[in-house]
């Protein structure tokens, strides 16, 4: 049974039944956005129907997605979503705001965001008796794919660049997946990855070319709603100053734009079946050698132009962004805007969640190098409540993170080498 009405592309607006395409526009190449069945959603569930629930993973907003709930209750693909949001009061102080949350998506199986999308891709797969999923990633992707795989017993192929980091590697080859290393860019790898599926008819899930990539990654708005919702009635019974607050500013970092565009696309979701009033602001964070989608938001335009993608954060390390129109409109069309950030703030972002109990691979701490800067520029308020997203584990690459802290000294196992240390 079909959970959707259709598929729109997102550059044309033409709309195509379910079935008549599979991964973006044949008409312009555009993304297509998945169109849920807004009408039947609305006659059957309440908000109420979902804050309910018990499950603790994303299947909890099973009525809003576009796929049926995968066989099995008791495996990996269950424990996907649903992490964990902390307060920063210490850096909050620091930064000169009220409100500062994290969301840590390193708390998903794989430890990753990219765990969101995988489960629904697969599920999907499954639904469309699929043989074989394959993905082109620099790792997260591909450990997410790999992993939800394993998962169901779902064949997986994965394309990385061989310079991938080992760790990122080391998952995909543990979950069983057959591994290929590209000798070349993340981009020579997706190519690729398009042509292998094109000629073996392998199922493709890569970013921002297969449009259910997206449905995944929107559930993640679906727990900002929820939680959001939960905290603000607790603010409401103490006369908090923000029961008149601004609007809640999300900071997300930015690569290919698929999670941007997701997180974006589950607020569309939720406002057209009424159940927000408004819309959060979104904010997307790019390092600054890897910024073709914040440079065409600087320029105006929905031109992405491509860029030689030079970054210490290998999983927002794009030359070409595949999902860019989307992820331009996910700030413009929130008030929200772009910033860049250099890999120096990048490594400093690191060692400062650290300090507050958050391991952030690259990618991760570049959301809050983007919170630090935009601070400084006056551009979220003292009183703005602010959300930062967490996207991946610092375990996902620790020769990065050995760049943000100072070696440890090695001494002589005497105390009297201590207390000199001390």
């Amino acid at each position: 049974m079909n959970k959707f009405t259709g598929y729109r592309c997102s550059l044309c607006g033409n709309e195509y039944l379910p079935g008549q395409v599979t991964y973006t526009c044949p008409k312009d190449g555009g993304n297509l956005d998945v169109i849920p069945d807004y009408d039947f959603i609305k006659r059957k569930f309440h908000p109420e129907d979902i804050t309910s629930r018990t499950e603790a993973s994303l299947w909890r907003y099973l009525p809003l997605l576009t796929v049926n709930e995968p066989a099995g209750d008791s495996t990996p693909m269950h424990a996907a979503g649903w992490t964990p949001v902390f307060s920063l009061p210490r850096l909050a102080d620091k930064l000169g705001l009220k409100h500062l949350w994290l969301k840590d998506e390193s708390r998903n199986p794989t430890a990753s965001f990219k765990d969101r999308a995988s489960a629904v891709v697969v599920t999907r797969a499954r639904e469309v008796k699929a043989e074989v999923v394959v993905t082109a990633s620099t790792g997260n992707a591909g450990a997410a794919l790999a992993g939800m795989s394993a998962a169901v017993g779902q064949k997986a192929v994965i394309f990385a660049p061989k310079s991938a980091p080992q760790a990122k590697v080391a998952q995909l080859l543990v979950f069983g997946a057959k591994v290929i290393l590209v000798d070349g860019t993340y981009d020579d790898a997706f190519d690729l990855t398009v042509k292998a599926a094109d000629e073996f008819g392998w199922y493709c899930r890569n970013t921002g070319y297969n449009p259910f990539t997206l449905e995944g990654k929107k559930t993640a708005a679906f727990e900002i709603w929820e939680w959001w919702l939960a905290t603000h009635r607790d603010w409401h019974k103490k006369d908090s100053p923000l029961d008149n607050h601004s609007p809640l500013s999300i900071f997300v970092s930015v690569g290919d734009g698929n999670i941007i565009s997701g997180i974006h696309k589950g607020f569309k979701d939720l406002l057209a079946l009424g159940w927000i009033p408004t819309m959060p602001r979104i904010i997307g964070v790019q390092a600054e050698g890897s910024a073709a989608i914040a440079n065409a938001f600087y320029d105006n335009t929905e031109t992405i132009t491509p860029v030689s993608a030079t970054t210490i954060a290998d999983s927002i390390s794009v030359d070409l962004p595949r999902d860019g129109v989307r992820a331009v409109r996910a700030a413009r069309e929130t008030t929200g805007t772009y910033i860049t950030v250099s890999d120096g703030e990048i490594i400093q972002a690191i060692a400062e969640l650290g300090k507050m109990g958050v391991f952030a691979e690259p990618a991760g701490a570049t959301a809050y190098a983007g919170l630090v800067k935009a601070a400084s520029l006056g551009l979220v308020k003292g009183e703005d409540p602010v959300l930062v997203l967490n996207t991946g584990s610092g375990l996902k690459d620790v020769r990065a993170a050995m760049q943000a802290v100072q070696p440890a000294p090695i001494i002589e196992p005497t105390l009297e080498a201590v207390k000199k240390i001390l």
